[in-house]
């Protein structure tokens, strides 16, 4: 029995975020139907995403609504309020939060009292100050850009289609990605692999046509998958006459060409940048102890290192790798250990509300598997490497096992099926990000979103073009 009555805040609706007050929802459920014990979530979206699916739901394997999961749905018992926490004054337990209304209205953040706070914003595209790449770079960490890269590669063919300039053909049907881990080495297998699928549905578009770039700076890609394994990816992408750069380095992409340093260019419309994460900056803006990346210094039982009532785990949190042979070790950020440490970080919530001993946490890393494109991957999993099919059929059958909630897990399932027994989708939905341009076009007003759309000129915005 809680000794009293506890406000619990959590800061994120992500992979910590969603499992910790989902676990708690569970724990504390007599606490909070008697009033003694409340959980509040600050999260920018309604949803978690999850993000080892994206590269699927780009290339339209996966419809994007199935790879979010409803956080009003599977938290019925907690308080959802949609905004960010810009600020955190843990000495007073109070958080600074800027909601939909406050920001509609123009009026100060609400400040949201606590008695425990979990910290666990995520991370955000770590960039660098590439000349053109805010105005032209496309992220892949969200499900929205995952939809608009999709919309705009297949858009990209439609330009080429639909003219003879060579320099315009040229430009529209090269892809260069930036980044060689997870995100970027997928992004680019699943919709390389989608585009050639697409293309024979073109008449005057052949995938031989279509330049892919993979530029990495350092010597090797898929670091998590093991030396051997990325060198097979080097080699399996290559054999697909995909361009893969490695030590090497986007130094501009202004005026939609892309410079590397090994002094390439490359006239292109598609730059997507997949290089890395940093912390959330709300990390900066709190009083807590943060370690030389940015991070907050935790423990092995997920506290916050020399504090009281806070808790961090994921990509924020700088976590002792207790199962590590060399000193000092953290956790990686990733899913795997997120996953375990939500529910760990929950228990000793309640062991703590509970006055009962806290556990640390502990988790051998098991491996990597990741999607090369249909019926291709790579996997290293518990010691065992695995190439091609089998390595595709691990990664889907332990992303599937892994994807929250038995709904989203039959949908995606029967997505799946459904793909074998019919043919690819190839349409392009570009209206979605500016639905009410052809409305304004018809009302007599000028488009306030762009577009490569003829209808609706040229696009301007960077999340929609590059």
């Amino acid at each position: 029995m809680v000794k009293e009555r506890a406000r619990i805040l959590v800061v994120g609706g992500g992979y910590v975020g969603m499992y910790t007050a989902l676990r708690l929802q569970r724990s504390l459920k007599r606490e909070l139907k008697e009033g003694t014990a409340e959980i509040t979530v600050v999260t920018p979206d309604p949803y978690m995403t999850y993000q080892p699916f994206l590269p699927e739901a780009a290339a339209g394997n996966i419809s994007p609504r199935h790879v979010v999961v409803p956080l009003r749905r599977v938290l019925p018992d907690c308080r959802i309020v949609i905004g960010e926490a810009t600020a955190v004054d843990h000495a007073a337990r109070t958080a600074t939060v800027a909601t939909l209304a406050t920001t509609e209205k123009g009026l100060p953040p609400e400040h949201l009292a606590y008695d425990e706070l979990v910290l666990a914003p995520g991370s955000i595209a770590r960039t660098l100050p590439v000349p053109g790449l805010a105005d032209h770079g496309i992220g892949f960490k969200t499900v929205e850009e995952a939809i608009g890269l999709r919309n705009h590669v297949v858009e990209q063919m439609d330009i080429a289609s639909s003219t003879r300039d060579p320099e315009i053909r040229d430009a529209a049907l090269t892809f260069v990605f930036v980044g060689g881990g997870f995100a970027g080495v997928e992004a680019l297998g699943e919709l390389e692999d989608m585009a050639r699928y697409a293309a024979r549905y073109y008449h005057n578009v052949r995938p031989e046509d279509m330049k892919w770039i993979l530029v990495e700076a350092s010597d090797r890609i898929l670091p998590e998958v093991g030396a051997d394994l990325g060198r097979y990816t080097v080699s399996e992408l290559r054999r697909r006459n995909i361009d893969v750069r490695l030590n090497t380095r986007l130094e501009s992409c202004l005026n939609r060409v892309a410079v590397l340093s090994d002094g390439a260019r490359f006239p292109t419309r598609t730059v997507v940048w997949t290089a890395g994460v940093k912390p959330h900056p709300v990390l900066a803006a709190t009083d807590l102890p943060l370690d030389a990346r940015g991070r907050l210094r935790c423990t092995p039982q997920l506290t916050v290192e020399g504090t009281t009532h806070a808790w961090a785990a994921g990509d924020a949190a700088a976590v002792p790798d207790v199962t590590a042979s060399e000193p000092g070790a953290t956790t990686a950020p990733n899913a795997q250990h997120a996953v375990r440490q939500a529910k760990v970080l929950a228990d000793n919530i309640t062991r703590s509300l509970r006055g009962e001993p806290l556990q640390s946490y502990s988790h051998k890393y098991a491996g990597s598997v990741a999607s090369l494109g249909f019926h291709k991957g790579v996997a290293h999993v518990y010691g065992r490497k695995l190439k091609g099919y089998p390595a595709w059929f691990m990664h889907r059958t332990y992303h599937l096992s892994r994807i929250p909630t038995f709904n989203r897990k039959a949908r995606v399932l029967a997505e799946w099926t459904l793909a074998g027994l019919f043919k690819r989708e190839i349409v392009s939905l570009g209206s979605l990000e500016h639905p009410r341009a052809e409305f304004e076009l018809a009302a007599g007003g000028k488009p306030s979103g762009g577009s490569d759309n003829p209808k609706t000129g040229p696009r301007d915005d960077p999340k929609g073009s590059s």
